[in-house]
């Protein structure tokens, strides 16, 4: 690990207006992917800004009906909550789908939707990944693309977004609340926070240098069942090969959001048109010109069969 030098904010402003000071500065909460990217010296900032001390650790009640969700909520305290659970409960499913019991006590709203791919050529320091250094090439075109993206891939990166709570909040419509160096605040909706990679794999997101997340609320509940199913190699502790968020209604009508398929949560406007055709419809508009790999052409027929049995869950509960 490099050298640093460290500064505790004690006001969100103060964070942000501390990071424009320092252009190679990161925000720090519990660490859980920044600590590890450290490590390997694929992140290396001059300069860390704990934000522990911020009064960002609330989940509120909004007044039309939602919740607002502090950047500094852990994934754990945030799947528990009861509100969460009762009205948001694909959320708190994507949430104990990822990681493990340890991770999730320490993980922040805001980090998980900050974490960076687990493609292993990323992680690789000894093999060419635009996303680690802008222009180098990408090892895993052409490589073993088993876990890569099927969709909204480019000819500089194929590789995946990690997290399942993006893809429960993709598929809830999400806001995410900033503060800017200066104090300019403003909401990014989630289906526009993460990027695809186009020819800037290496920027993971639509944040302005400095700018902090405060919070991510939720609009007032949908109702419907709502599930999140996540098919990877084993039980526990593993990225999401394929996963899929769905919240399907009592007029048949449904959303669903991927994951384990793009390099942002993936959800088509027009895929929650198709529910009333079928999960096979609804599959089809997800998928949409795929380009696939010998290694992951497996992803697009999976993706048809976990909305199926998501559907017929679905159908299943509101019959009981």
């Amino acid at each position: 690990m490099k050298a640093f030098t460290y500064e505790r904010a004690r006001t969100p402003q103060e964070a942000a207006d501390a990071a424009a000071r320092q252009p190679n500065a990161r925000f720090v909460a519990g660490g859980t992917n920044l600590l590890d990217l450290m490590k390997l010296q694929i992140e290396t900032p001059s300069h860390l800004i704990d934000v522990n001390d911020l009064a960002l650790d609330r989940i509120e009640p909004l007044p039309s009906g939602g919740l607002r969700i502090g950047a500094l909520v852990r994934n754990s305290d945030l799947a528990a909550d009861l509100r969460v659970r009762r009205d948001y409960g694909v959320l708190t499913r994507a949430l104990v789908a990822g990681a493990s019991g340890q991770l999730r006590n320490q993980a922040t709203t805001a980090g998980n939707l900050l974490q960076r791919t687990r493609c292993p050529y990323f992680y690789d320091t000894n093999v060419p990944c635009n996303k680690r250094k802008p222009g180098s090439g990408c090892s895993a075109i052409g490589g073993f693309t088993r876990l890569h993206a099927v969709v909204g891939q480019s000819e500089a990166c194929i590789a995946t977004h990690p997290s399942d709570m993006a893809v429960a909040m993709c598929v809830l419509d999400a806001q995410v609340e900033t503060v800017a160096p200066g104090g300019a605040t403003r909401v990014i909706p989630i289906a526009d926070f993460h990027r695809l990679p186009g020819n800037t794999p290496h920027l993971d997101h639509n944040l302005k240098p400095g700018e902090l997340i405060t919070a991510v609320t939720l609009p007032p509940p949908v109702g419907g069942v709502q599930a999140y199913r996540k098919v990877r190699d084993r039980a526990s502790y593993a990225f999401a090969i394929v996963s899929a968020a769905t919240i399907v209604l009592s007029d048949g009508s449904g959303r669903v959001a991927l994951g384990g398929v793009a390099h942002k949560p993936w959800r088509v406007e027009a895929a929650d048109g198709a529910f009333a055709r079928g999960a096979q419809a609804v599959a089809g508009a997800l998928l949409a010109g795929a380009r696939t790999t010998e290694d992951n052409a497996f992803k697009v027929p999976l993706v048809g069969r976990v909305l199926a049995a998501a559907i017929a869950d679905a159908g299943t509960a509101m019959r009981a």
